[in-house]
């Protein structure tokens, strides 16, 4: 069976896009260490020592940017349903973070230890029904903040993936209720046609 004119189409902006040469020239696994770079360069969220746990994470971009950054003195936990190649200095809990066990095993882990910064690029597999995948990606960015909310130090920090549409404005405002400020962020990096967005809650006011 031939490409769909849509796949072909991406495959093509794919290995044009110049986040993705970078990435291969910079050692990245992923053109989406490119948006947190740039966020990192604008808000500073990421410092030496830092506790930081990423949110589906495969196929690590993010982790390896919240390692190098955090340094040996730091700690980074990565957690994805599909399996992730070893990145020096995290740890990886493969499982779906929506069940118990694994968000047991993630707080095991922790050790009784507050966390720095969440980060979340996780999205569901796209059924093309774009109320449903609205809807399944407002549930990932609730579970994010579910989980900052347990787990994050005072002062802390959510990063996390929206998608503009039904429900963003009210996750905006619940964000407000546990964080001094919420803040959106586009990166160049993220495909101008994508309804992505990032939003970045600091000051975590317990």
């Amino acid at each position: 069976m031939g490409r769909s004119k849509s796949s072909g189409r991406w495959l093509k902006e794919h290995h044009s896009d110049v986040y993705v040469r970078e990435a291969q020239a910079s050692g990245y696994r992923s053109r989406a260490a490119f948006k947190l770079l740039e966020i990192q360069r604008r808000d500073r969220i990421l410092r030496p020592g830092m506790v930081v746990v990423d949110l589906g994470a495969a196929p690590g971009g993010w982790s390896k940017v919240a390692a190098e950054i955090s340094g040996a003195n730091g700690r980074v936990i990565a957690l994805d349903l599909l399996e992730m190649p070893e990145i020096a200095g995290v740890e990886f809990i493969r499982g779906d973070f929506s069940e118990n066990s694994v968000l047991a095993d993630l707080e095991r882990r922790l050790g009784g230890a507050q966390v720095d910064l969440v980060l979340s690029d996780m999205a569901p597999n796209m059924s093309g029904i774009r109320a449903v995948d609205q809807a399944r990606s407002m549930a990932l960015a609730e579970l994010a903040l579910g989980f900052a909310v347990k787990f994050c130090k005072p002062g802390a920090a959510l990063l996390t993936k929206v998608f503009e549409g039904a429900g963003m404005p009210e996750f905006r405002l619940e964000l407000k209720q546990s964080f001094a400020r919420v803040q959106t962020r586009k990166p160049d990096a993220s495909r101008a046609r994508s309804r992505e967005h990032y939003l970045l809650a600091t000051n975590y006011t317990v």
